[in-house]
Protein backbone atom coordinates (compact mmCIF):
# COMPACT_ATOMS: atom_id res chain seq x y z
CA UNK A 1 0.00 0.00 0.00
CA UNK A 2 3.06 2.32 0.83
CA UNK A 3 4.59 2.09 -2.69
CA UNK A 4 1.16 2.27 -4.53
CA UNK A 5 0.94 5.63 -2.47
CA UNK A 6 4.06 6.97 -3.27
CA UNK A 7 3.56 6.04 -7.32
CA UNK A 8 0.06 8.16 -6.97
CA UNK A 9 1.97 10.76 -5.29
CA UNK A 10 5.10 10.70 -8.15
CA UNK A 11 2.65 10.28 -11.33
CA UNK A 12 0.66 13.74 -9.99
CA UNK A 13 3.35 15.48 -9.36
CA UNK A 14 3.10 19.14 -10.41
CA UNK A 15 5.83 21.88 -9.70
CA UNK A 16 4.44 24.49 -7.23
CA UNK A 17 5.29 27.70 -9.40
CA UNK A 18 3.20 25.41 -11.83
CA UNK A 19 0.06 25.56 -9.94
CA UNK A 20 0.96 29.23 -8.24
CA UNK A 21 1.07 30.49 -11.88
CA UNK A 22 -2.32 28.31 -12.83
CA UNK A 23 -4.26 30.05 -10.25
CA UNK A 24 -3.30 33.65 -11.00
CA UNK A 25 -4.41 33.14 -14.37
CA UNK A 26 -7.73 31.87 -13.54
CA UNK A 27 -8.96 34.64 -11.70
CA UNK A 28 -10.92 37.00 -13.70
CA UNK A 29 -12.21 38.93 -11.15
CA UNK A 30 -10.33 39.94 -7.56
CA UNK A 31 -11.56 37.99 -4.88
CA UNK A 32 -14.33 38.50 -2.57
CA UNK A 33 -14.05 39.39 1.26
CA UNK A 34 -16.21 36.60 2.95
CA UNK A 35 -17.83 37.09 6.49
CA UNK A 36 -19.68 34.84 8.18
CA UNK A 37 -21.95 34.79 11.48
CA UNK A 38 -23.50 31.47 13.36
CA UNK A 39 -26.68 31.50 15.79
CA UNK A 40 -28.43 28.27 17.10
CA UNK A 41 -30.80 27.14 20.23
CA UNK A 42 -30.88 23.78 21.49
CA UNK A 43 -33.33 21.62 22.34
CA UNK A 44 -32.35 17.69 21.67
CA UNK A 45 -28.80 18.90 20.97
CA UNK A 46 -28.51 16.56 17.73
CA UNK A 47 -27.63 19.83 15.45
CA UNK A 48 -23.87 20.78 14.69
CA UNK A 49 -22.18 23.22 12.32
CA UNK A 50 -19.07 23.47 10.01
CA UNK A 51 -16.70 26.58 9.56
CA UNK A 52 -13.84 26.44 8.12
CA UNK A 53 -12.09 29.26 6.43
CA UNK A 54 -8.96 28.24 5.65
CA UNK A 55 -8.93 25.73 3.26
CA UNK A 56 -6.32 25.40 0.44
CA UNK A 57 -6.88 23.56 -2.96
CA UNK A 58 -3.02 23.75 -3.28
CA UNK A 59 -1.01 22.72 0.04
CA UNK A 60 1.36 26.10 1.07
CA UNK A 61 -0.54 27.95 -1.32
CA UNK A 62 -2.08 30.75 0.33
CA UNK A 63 -3.76 32.01 -3.03
CA UNK A 64 -5.82 29.01 -3.25
CA UNK A 65 -7.66 29.34 -0.28
CA UNK A 66 -11.63 28.63 0.07
CA UNK A 67 -14.33 28.26 3.09
CA UNK A 68 -16.54 25.35 4.41
CA UNK A 69 -19.92 25.90 5.94
CA UNK A 70 -22.09 23.14 6.87
CA UNK A 71 -25.00 21.77 8.83
CA UNK A 72 -25.66 18.61 10.19
CA UNK A 73 -28.91 18.08 12.15
CA UNK A 74 -28.79 14.51 13.44
CA UNK A 75 -31.41 12.04 14.35
CA UNK A 76 -31.94 9.41 16.60
CA UNK A 77 -28.68 11.11 18.49
CA UNK A 78 -26.31 12.68 17.60
CA UNK A 79 -23.53 10.42 16.38
CA UNK A 80 -23.79 10.63 12.41
CA UNK A 81 -23.89 14.27 12.81
CA UNK A 82 -20.91 14.57 14.79
CA UNK A 83 -18.70 11.84 12.23
CA UNK A 84 -20.15 13.71 9.49
CA UNK A 85 -18.81 17.08 10.66
CA UNK A 86 -15.48 15.56 11.72
CA UNK A 87 -14.95 13.58 8.26
CA UNK A 88 -17.06 14.81 5.74
CA UNK A 89 -14.74 17.72 4.44
CA UNK A 90 -11.56 15.19 4.63
CA UNK A 91 -13.25 12.81 2.26
CA UNK A 92 -13.93 15.17 0.00
CA UNK A 93 -10.64 16.43 -0.93
CA UNK A 94 -9.41 12.94 -0.75
CA UNK A 95 -11.14 12.34 -3.93
CA UNK A 96 -10.24 15.30 -5.96
CA UNK A 97 -7.11 14.77 -8.02
CA UNK A 98 -3.70 16.17 -6.87
CA UNK A 99 -2.34 18.87 -9.23
CA UNK A 100 -5.20 20.49 -10.81
CA UNK A 101 -5.58 24.30 -11.57
CA UNK A 102 -8.45 26.09 -9.89
CA UNK A 103 -10.97 25.81 -12.69
CA UNK A 104 -9.87 21.99 -13.06
CA UNK A 105 -10.56 21.95 -9.18
CA UNK A 106 -13.74 23.62 -9.44
CA UNK A 107 -14.80 21.00 -12.13
CA UNK A 108 -14.14 18.23 -10.12
CA UNK A 109 -15.88 19.06 -7.15
CA UNK A 110 -19.58 17.93 -7.98
CA UNK A 111 -18.03 14.37 -8.33
CA UNK A 112 -15.78 14.38 -5.18
CA UNK A 113 -18.71 15.73 -3.26
CA UNK A 114 -20.76 12.44 -4.23
CA UNK A 115 -17.78 10.66 -3.68
CA UNK A 116 -16.96 12.12 -0.16
CA UNK A 117 -21.01 11.93 1.16
CA UNK A 118 -20.68 7.84 0.17
CA UNK A 119 -17.77 7.47 1.54
CA UNK A 120 -19.03 9.42 5.16
CA UNK A 121 -21.95 7.37 4.50
CA UNK A 122 -20.25 3.88 4.15
CA UNK A 123 -17.80 4.29 7.29
CA UNK A 124 -20.41 5.44 9.70
CA UNK A 125 -22.62 2.59 8.91
CA UNK A 126 -19.64 0.16 9.38
CA UNK A 127 -19.63 1.42 12.87
CA UNK A 128 -22.88 -0.13 13.65
CA UNK A 129 -24.12 2.74 14.53
CA UNK A 130 -28.20 3.35 13.87
CA UNK A 131 -28.28 7.42 14.37
CA UNK A 132 -28.37 9.76 10.55
CA UNK A 133 -28.35 12.81 9.72
CA UNK A 134 -28.78 15.63 7.44
CA UNK A 135 -25.79 17.50 5.79
CA UNK A 136 -25.71 20.69 3.38
CA UNK A 137 -22.00 21.44 2.69
CA UNK A 138 -20.88 24.53 0.93
CA UNK A 139 -17.77 25.83 -0.07
CA UNK A 140 -17.49 29.23 -1.43
CA UNK A 141 -14.02 29.80 -3.41
CA UNK A 142 -13.52 33.05 -4.54
CA UNK A 143 -17.37 34.07 -6.51
CA UNK A 144 -18.07 30.14 -6.88
CA UNK A 145 -20.34 28.40 -4.64
CA UNK A 146 -21.20 24.87 -4.54
CA UNK A 147 -23.40 23.32 -2.06
CA UNK A 148 -24.17 19.46 -1.86
CA UNK A 149 -27.32 18.56 0.68
CA UNK A 150 -29.32 15.52 1.87
CA UNK A 151 -32.03 16.15 4.12
CA UNK A 152 -33.95 19.23 4.69
CA UNK A 153 -31.51 21.60 5.96
CA UNK A 154 -31.76 24.06 3.46
CA UNK A 155 -29.37 26.86 1.34
CA UNK A 156 -30.69 29.79 0.18
CA UNK A 157 -29.02 32.87 -1.79
CA UNK A 158 -30.02 36.56 -1.46
CA UNK A 159 -28.50 38.87 -4.16
CA UNK A 160 -29.01 42.72 -4.79
CA UNK A 161 -32.13 43.64 -6.09
CA UNK A 162 -34.08 41.23 -3.44
CA UNK A 163 -34.28 38.22 -5.66
CA UNK A 164 -33.70 34.93 -3.17
CA UNK A 165 -32.93 31.16 -5.03
CA UNK A 166 -32.77 27.83 -3.40
CA UNK A 167 -29.58 25.85 -3.22
CA UNK A 168 -30.78 22.69 -2.20
CA UNK A 169 -33.48 20.57 -2.59
CA UNK A 170 -35.68 19.18 0.46
CA UNK A 171 -35.53 15.43 0.77
CA UNK A 172 -38.77 15.29 2.62
CA UNK A 173 -40.92 11.99 1.40
CA UNK A 174 -44.06 14.68 2.63
CA UNK A 175 -42.92 16.81 -0.43
CA UNK A 176 -40.85 15.41 -2.81
CA UNK A 177 -42.52 13.06 -5.16
CA UNK A 178 -39.62 11.84 -6.79
CA UNK A 179 -38.19 10.74 -4.09
CA UNK A 180 -41.46 9.06 -3.10
CA UNK A 181 -41.08 7.06 -6.05
CA UNK A 182 -37.12 6.26 -6.55
CA UNK A 183 -37.70 4.86 -2.48
CA UNK A 184 -41.20 2.55 -3.57
CA UNK A 185 -39.22 1.25 -6.76
CA UNK A 186 -35.84 0.53 -4.80
CA UNK A 187 -37.86 -1.83 -1.65
CA UNK A 188 -38.75 0.78 0.46
CA UNK A 189 -42.26 1.32 1.42
CA UNK A 190 -44.21 4.57 1.88
CA UNK A 191 -46.93 5.56 3.91
CA UNK A 192 -47.99 7.21 7.70
CA UNK A 193 -48.09 6.54 11.14
CA UNK A 194 -50.95 3.90 11.35
CA UNK A 195 -52.80 4.09 15.27
CA UNK A 196 -55.69 2.08 16.73
CA UNK A 197 -58.69 1.99 14.68
CA UNK A 198 -56.54 2.36 11.27
CA UNK A 199 -56.44 5.75 11.04
CA UNK A 200 -53.17 7.59 9.68
CA UNK A 201 -51.32 10.39 11.14
CA UNK A 202 -48.05 12.80 10.82
CA UNK A 203 -46.44 13.10 7.87
CA UNK A 204 -45.06 10.58 5.31
CA UNK A 205 -42.40 7.82 6.56
CA UNK A 206 -40.70 5.45 4.80
CA UNK A 207 -40.76 1.97 6.26
CA UNK A 208 -38.87 0.43 7.74
CA UNK A 209 -37.60 2.61 10.65
CA UNK A 210 -40.40 5.49 9.68
CA UNK A 211 -38.27 8.21 8.34
CA UNK A 212 -39.93 11.23 7.36
CA UNK A 213 -36.90 11.44 5.05
CA UNK A 214 -35.59 9.88 1.26
CA UNK A 215 -31.53 10.77 1.62
CA UNK A 216 -29.59 11.28 4.85
CA UNK A 217 -26.00 9.93 6.29
CA UNK A 218 -26.20 7.31 8.31
CA UNK A 219 -29.76 5.40 9.59
CA UNK A 220 -28.54 1.78 8.53
CA UNK A 221 -31.33 0.42 10.47
CA UNK A 222 -34.02 1.85 7.74
CA UNK A 223 -33.04 1.15 4.30
CA UNK A 224 -30.38 1.38 1.57
CA UNK A 225 -32.87 2.89 -0.46
CA UNK A 226 -32.38 6.12 1.74
CA UNK A 227 -29.34 7.18 -0.14
CA UNK A 228 -26.21 9.27 1.36
CA UNK A 229 -26.14 10.86 -2.49
CA UNK A 230 -26.39 15.06 -2.71
CA UNK A 231 -28.46 16.73 -4.64
CA UNK A 232 -25.38 19.05 -6.06
CA UNK A 233 -25.58 22.43 -7.25
CA UNK A 234 -22.84 25.17 -8.22
CA UNK A 235 -22.85 28.59 -9.33
CA UNK A 236 -21.07 31.93 -9.63
CA UNK A 237 -21.74 35.19 -8.39
CA UNK A 238 -21.74 38.52 -9.91
CA UNK A 239 -19.52 40.83 -8.60
CA UNK A 240 -22.28 42.45 -6.58
CA UNK A 241 -21.90 39.00 -4.22
CA UNK A 242 -24.53 38.00 -2.59
CA UNK A 243 -25.37 36.48 1.24
CA UNK A 244 -25.90 32.93 2.03
CA UNK A 245 -28.35 31.35 4.83
CA UNK A 246 -27.68 28.00 5.30
CA UNK A 247 -30.03 26.76 8.13
CA UNK A 248 -31.80 23.25 9.77
CA UNK A 249 -35.61 22.40 9.66
CA UNK A 250 -36.12 24.51 12.43
CA UNK A 251 -35.56 27.66 10.94
CA UNK A 252 -37.25 26.62 7.77
CA UNK A 253 -40.55 25.02 9.51
CA UNK A 254 -40.91 28.50 11.05
CA UNK A 255 -40.13 30.75 7.97
CA UNK A 256 -39.93 30.82 4.30
CA UNK A 257 -37.41 31.67 2.75
CA UNK A 258 -38.01 34.58 1.21
CA UNK A 259 -38.92 35.50 5.31
CA UNK A 260 -35.80 34.51 6.49
CA UNK A 261 -33.64 36.33 3.70
CA UNK A 262 -36.20 39.65 4.50
CA UNK A 263 -35.46 39.44 8.74
CA UNK A 264 -31.92 39.99 8.16
CA UNK A 265 -31.39 42.66 5.06
CA UNK A 266 -28.96 45.08 6.10
CA UNK A 267 -27.58 43.50 9.53
CA UNK A 268 -23.93 42.34 9.18
CA UNK A 269 -23.77 38.78 9.10
CA UNK A 270 -23.29 37.92 12.84
CA UNK A 271 -26.53 39.89 13.84
CA UNK A 272 -28.13 38.40 10.81
CA UNK A 273 -27.70 34.65 11.89
CA UNK A 274 -29.01 35.69 15.27
CA UNK A 275 -31.62 37.76 13.69
CA UNK A 276 -32.92 34.51 11.78
CA UNK A 277 -33.04 32.57 14.92
CA UNK A 278 -35.05 34.74 16.59
CA UNK A 279 -37.58 35.43 13.92
CA UNK A 280 -37.68 31.35 13.97
CA UNK A 281 -38.62 31.35 18.05
CA UNK A 282 -41.34 34.31 17.56
CA UNK A 283 -43.02 32.27 15.17
CA UNK A 284 -42.63 28.86 16.15
CA UNK A 285 -41.11 28.64 19.24
CA UNK A 286 -38.31 26.40 20.32
CA UNK A 287 -39.62 23.00 19.01
CA UNK A 288 -36.65 21.53 17.56
CA UNK A 289 -32.77 22.42 17.44
CA UNK A 290 -32.32 25.60 15.07
CA UNK A 291 -29.42 26.21 13.81
CA UNK A 292 -27.97 29.03 11.25
CA UNK A 293 -25.03 30.16 9.55
CA UNK A 294 -24.65 33.52 7.53
CA UNK A 295 -22.15 34.30 5.20
CA UNK A 296 -21.91 37.41 3.22
CA UNK A 297 -19.63 37.27 0.17
CA UNK A 298 -18.58 41.18 -0.77
CA UNK A 299 -16.69 42.34 -3.77
CA UNK A 300 -13.47 44.17 -2.85
CA UNK A 301 -14.41 47.58 -3.11
CA UNK A 302 -18.29 47.43 -1.54
CA UNK A 303 -18.68 50.89 -1.87
CA UNK A 304 -19.05 50.87 -5.41
CA UNK A 305 -22.27 49.79 -6.68
CA UNK A 306 -22.86 47.19 -9.42
CA UNK A 307 -23.66 48.57 -12.83
CA UNK A 308 -27.41 49.33 -13.64
CA UNK A 309 -28.90 46.59 -15.81
CA UNK A 310 -30.22 47.95 -19.07
CA UNK A 311 -33.42 49.46 -19.18
CA UNK A 312 -35.10 47.04 -21.36
CA UNK A 313 -34.34 44.42 -18.29
CA UNK A 314 -35.77 46.66 -15.49
CA UNK A 315 -38.83 44.65 -14.62
CA UNK A 316 -37.04 40.96 -15.30
CA UNK A 317 -35.63 39.62 -12.04
CA UNK A 318 -32.42 40.30 -11.23
CA UNK A 319 -31.56 36.71 -10.54
CA UNK A 320 -31.25 34.24 -13.52
CA UNK A 321 -29.75 30.81 -13.39
CA UNK A 322 -28.19 30.31 -17.20
CA UNK A 323 -26.33 26.64 -18.48
CA UNK A 324 -22.75 27.93 -18.48
CA UNK A 325 -20.78 26.99 -21.71
CA UNK A 326 -17.27 26.46 -21.01
CA UNK A 327 -16.22 27.27 -24.89
CA UNK A 328 -17.29 30.82 -24.04
CA UNK A 329 -17.11 31.15 -20.33
CA UNK A 330 -14.58 34.34 -20.28
CA UNK A 331 -16.79 36.31 -22.21
CA UNK A 332 -19.94 34.98 -20.64
CA UNK A 333 -18.57 36.01 -17.65
CA UNK A 334 -18.35 39.54 -18.01
CA UNK A 335 -21.26 39.94 -19.78
CA UNK A 336 -23.49 38.28 -16.70
CA UNK A 337 -20.93 39.87 -14.50
CA UNK A 338 -21.93 43.10 -15.84
CA UNK A 339 -25.99 43.22 -15.17
CA UNK A 340 -25.86 41.56 -11.63
CA UNK A 341 -26.61 38.02 -13.14
CA UNK A 342 -25.75 34.77 -11.31
CA UNK A 343 -24.76 31.75 -13.24
CA UNK A 344 -25.64 27.93 -12.86
CA UNK A 345 -22.25 26.47 -13.43
CA UNK A 346 -23.72 22.65 -12.53
CA UNK A 347 -26.91 20.87 -10.96
CA UNK A 348 -27.62 17.36 -10.87
CA UNK A 349 -29.83 15.23 -8.28
CA UNK A 350 -29.68 11.63 -9.52
CA UNK A 351 -29.65 9.36 -6.79
CA UNK A 352 -27.76 6.99 -8.97
CA UNK A 353 -24.29 6.34 -8.48
CA UNK A 354 -23.36 5.38 -11.72
CA UNK A 355 -24.97 8.96 -13.18
CA UNK A 356 -23.21 10.83 -10.44
CA UNK A 357 -19.57 9.46 -10.83
CA UNK A 358 -19.42 9.85 -15.10
CA UNK A 359 -16.78 8.20 -16.88
CA UNK A 360 -13.22 8.22 -16.12
CA UNK A 361 -11.29 10.21 -19.12
CA UNK A 362 -8.27 8.89 -16.98
CA UNK A 363 -9.01 4.84 -17.23
CA UNK A 364 -6.61 4.30 -20.20
CA UNK A 365 -3.87 6.18 -18.51
CA UNK A 366 -4.60 4.38 -14.68
CA UNK A 367 -4.37 1.05 -16.83
CA UNK A 368 -0.92 1.51 -18.43
CA UNK A 369 0.58 2.82 -14.41
CA UNK A 370 -0.69 -0.55 -12.87
CA UNK A 371 -3.02 1.12 -10.91
CA UNK A 372 -6.40 1.74 -10.17
CA UNK A 373 -8.57 3.42 -7.23
CA UNK A 374 -11.87 3.00 -5.77
CA UNK A 375 -13.87 6.54 -6.95
CA UNK A 376 -15.29 6.38 -3.49
CA UNK A 377 -13.00 5.27 -0.90
CA UNK A 378 -10.13 5.75 -2.18
CA UNK A 379 -8.44 2.41 -1.60
CA UNK A 380 -5.86 1.17 -4.30
CA UNK A 381 -7.28 -1.15 -6.26
CA UNK A 382 -4.89 -4.28 -8.52
CA UNK A 383 -6.30 -4.35 -11.72
CA UNK A 384 -8.39 -7.18 -11.78
CA UNK A 385 -10.09 -5.60 -8.26
CA UNK A 386 -11.48 -2.97 -10.14
CA UNK A 387 -15.04 -3.00 -10.73
CA UNK A 388 -16.35 -0.77 -12.67
CA UNK A 389 -19.39 1.90 -11.40
CA UNK A 390 -21.21 1.13 -15.00
CA UNK A 391 -21.00 -2.98 -14.68
CA UNK A 392 -24.72 -4.04 -14.81
CA UNK A 393 -26.50 -1.04 -14.61
CA UNK A 394 -29.61 -0.45 -16.43
CA UNK A 395 -29.41 3.43 -15.56
CA UNK A 396 -25.91 3.93 -17.05
CA UNK A 397 -25.63 5.58 -20.17
CA UNK A 398 -22.61 4.27 -21.21
CA UNK A 399 -22.14 1.28 -23.14
CA UNK A 400 -18.54 0.66 -22.01
CA UNK A 401 -18.78 -1.25 -18.54
CA UNK A 402 -15.33 -2.20 -18.44
CA UNK A 403 -14.19 1.87 -18.06
CA UNK A 404 -13.74 4.10 -15.10
CA UNK A 405 -14.65 4.92 -12.84
CA UNK A 406 -14.04 1.58 -10.85
CA UNK A 407 -15.53 0.58 -7.24
CA UNK A 408 -14.32 -2.04 -4.63
CA UNK A 409 -16.08 -4.63 -3.93
CA UNK A 410 -17.49 -3.30 -0.90
CA UNK A 411 -18.59 0.20 -2.52
CA UNK A 412 -19.97 -1.89 -5.11
CA UNK A 413 -22.06 -3.47 -2.90
CA UNK A 414 -23.00 -0.45 -1.11
CA UNK A 415 -24.03 0.81 -4.77
CA UNK A 416 -26.21 -1.97 -5.77
CA UNK A 417 -28.34 -1.89 -2.03
CA UNK A 418 -28.68 1.73 -2.90
CA UNK A 419 -30.14 1.05 -6.30
CA UNK A 420 -32.51 -1.81 -4.64
CA UNK A 421 -30.68 -4.75 -6.35
CA UNK A 422 -29.65 -6.45 -3.15
CA UNK A 423 -29.44 -6.04 0.44
CA UNK A 424 -26.19 -4.28 1.90
CA UNK A 425 -25.68 -7.23 4.19
CA UNK A 426 -25.32 -4.30 7.45
CA UNK A 427 -27.19 -5.84 10.41
CA UNK A 428 -27.79 -3.51 13.17
CA UNK A 429 -26.60 -5.29 16.79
Amino acid sequence: MASGEGRRQHHNLVPLAALISRELKSEKMEKPTVRYGHAAQSRKGEDYFLIKTDGQRVPGNSSSTFSAFAIFDGHNGNAAAVYTRENLLKHVLGAIPRGLGREEWLQALPRALVAGFVKTDKDFQSRGETSGTTATFVIVDGWTVTVASVGDSRCILDTQGGAVSTLTVDHRLEENVEERERVAASGGEVGRLSIIGGAEIGPLRCWPGGLCLSRSIGDMDVGEFIVPIPYVKQVKLSNAGGRLIIASDGIWDALSSEMAAQSCRGLPAELAARQVVKEALRSRGLKDDTTCIVVDIIPPDHSVQPSTPPKKQNKLRTLFFRKKSRDSANKLSKKLSAVGIVEELFEEGSAMLAERLGSDECTAQSTTSGLFMCAVCQVDLAPSEGISVHAGSIFSTSSKPWQGPFLCSDCCNKKDAMEGKRPSGVKVA
